[in-house]
């Protein structure tokens, strides 16, 4: 990670806050004015990873105050958040000078524990804009040959000039906000900025401020005035997922904000006025949601000007190839390995898989292949549990077959990706194999793999692989069962949350229940790096 930048002509400050954040394993690098500040970005302009990740600055500095520095790192680095240490007098010009570029105001004298957690959220919020930045600049917007997908690809470009609202209607993880940008770098707006909030997952007494901003003084803990995401998405587009969860209070503010462009902030009596393109998206049936009373009739009519309906990946089985992929490329790119090739018998049983969680199920499974699969070649036998564990109810249509049979048949394997090979499986067994009959190549013959009762395994789930697995090592007279398997098993765990969190630890400790500094001890004690 980048180094958090300090610049404070005070030698405490910057040693206290150098040593809370090496606790925190968080790199620094420290400056005593603005000019060392300006020089070092100047020589860095060519190595991106030189930079700073977050700036911390103090206001009142010899040689140039910390509000000269803001604007001119707002210039050319817009995207780099800024934290402005202020003593308390000078907040509130602070305030009204720092409105559209600071990303936090740190009162002096701070605590150090609010502190490192400021600067640490600053730290997130960076990373994420790095993510989403290199997934617009690098990745494809969307990949489908399927018919339903090239509709979708049609409403798009009819809908290029306009800025009508919008309503994206689709299965979770099928892409909905793949195609809310999409609509956004193809529209008028495509200069401005793509702002999105997922409504479901942040808690309805924040959800009011994160979408209109609060002044200062609305409420305990509301220190500075805050930006919401409306004004963050002034000039652009702002795509409000998962939609049919707002709360029903705020719909009420969201259909204003529709109706006639005006908000206000939490707290706040001057109304702002919205220049903002929306896109909503939902899982939900809106329709059944209104029937309820759990969403607001006028507001459905009001989003639901034109809707797009996204496909399932079950609808579209001809298009699993081409994505599975272009995810293994880009989960060989994201760890830095080679990218790994998978086999026809492979694809085609992982494409008679349902994917009830849609295209983000099969790029999490080809995170999970880069990092699981023990060879360059990916053969059947190293897919996940859950894919070789399918039965009839959870494949494809039958219809759906011989189209995708035909299209991985067309599709050459040897120019595609590569995803390099991290640590074998944990469980070295053959796992149960099903596939329809139909499938030439989907099943390997009788006499290559060992079949065992699908639906045992599926019931049994992975701990009839473990016990398999302990008996064999115990049968064999091994005395290091117990650590032999503890290894495997949490290595296993973390790196499927390494490649689930795209290689953030912090994230991936979260997700895993455990703490920073375990992850990072078990990833050094398992060899991991």
């Amino acid at each position: 990670m980048k180094p958090i930048w300090i610049v404070d002509d005070d030698q405490s400050i910057r040693f206290v806050l150098e040593k809370a954040l090496l606790r925190e394993d968080l790199p620094t690098r420290s400056f005593t004015n603005t000019r060392e500040v300006l020089a070092a970005l100047e020589a860095a302009a060519d190595d991106e990873m030189q930079g700073p990740q977050v700036l911390v600055s103090d206001i009142r500095m010899p040689g140039g105050s910390g509000l000269d520095l803001l604007d001119k790192i707002k210039a050319k680095h817009p995207g780099l958040p800024v934290i402005i240490m202020t003593a308390f007098s000078d907040l509130d010009s602070a305030v009204s000078a720092f409105q559209g570029g600071a990303f936090e105001y740190l009162p002096k004298p701070f605590d150090l524990p609010r502190a490192v957690e400021l600067i640490r959220r600053a730290v997130d919020e960076s990373q994420r804009e790095e993510v989403s930045e290199e997934r617009m600049q690098a990745a494809p917007e969307m990949l489908g040959q399927a018919p339903a997908m090239q509709d979708v690809f049609r409403a798009i470009g009819r809908l290029s000039q306009s800025n009508v609202t919008v309503l994206i209607t689709g299965e979770s993880g099928s892409g909905k906000e793949l195609v809310a940008r999409a609509l956004h770098k193809h529209s008028p707006r495509a200069n401005g900025p793509f702002v999105a909030i997922n409504t479901a997952a942040i808690p309805k007494d924040l959800l009011e401020s994160e979408l209109f901003g609060h002044e200062r003084g609305a409420f305990t803990g509301a220190q500075t005035m805050r930006r919401g995401r409306f004004e963050q998405a002034e000039g652009g587009t702002l795509f409000l997922d998962e939609i049919g969860d707002m709360p029903f209070d705020l719909q009420t503010r969201l259909l204003r904000v529709l109706s006639d462009g005006h908000f206000y902030r939490v707290g706040g009596h001057n109304s702002v006025k919205a220049n903002v393109r929306v896109i909503a998206a939902t899982h939900q049936d809106l329709e059944q949601r209104v029937k309820l009373g759990g969403f607001r009739e006028d507001l459905f009519h009001r989003l639901n000007v034109i809707r797009l309906r996204l496909p399932a990946l079950r609808e579209r089985g001809e298009d699993v190839p081409a994505l599975t992929r272009h995810f293994l490329q880009q989960s060989a790119k994201q760890l830095g390995v080679e990218p790994k090739r998978i086999s026809d018998p492979a694809l085609v049983r992982l494409a008679a898989f349902g994917f009830p969680g849609n295209v983000r199920q099969l790029e999490n499974i080809c995170h999970w292949l880069t990092v699981m699969a023990p060879a360059q070649l990916i053969e059947t036998k190293d897919l996940p549990p859950e894919v070789m564990a399918v039965g009839a109810s959870d494949a494809l249509p039958m219809t759906a077959m011989p189209a995708l049979a035909s299209t991985v048949a067309a599709t050459p394997m040897a120019a595609t990706m590569p995803v390099g090979a991290l640590p074998a499986a944990v469980f070295d067994h053959e796992m149960p194999l099903t596939a329809p009959a139909a499938l030439p190549g989907a099943m390997p013959s009788a006499a290559a793999i060992h079949l065992v009762d699908a639906n045992a395994v599926a019931s049994a789930g992975w701990e009839s692989g473990l016990e398999v697995e302990a008996q064999a090592l115990l049968s064999a007279g091994h005395t290091d069962v117990w650590d032999a398997l503890s290894r495997r098993f949490e290595s296993r765990l973390i790196l499927t949350a390494l490649a689930n969190t795209r290689g953030r630890r912090i994230e991936a400790a979260q997700k895993l229940g455990i703490g920073r500094n375990t992850i990072t001890r078990k990833i050094q004690e398992l060899g991991l790096e």
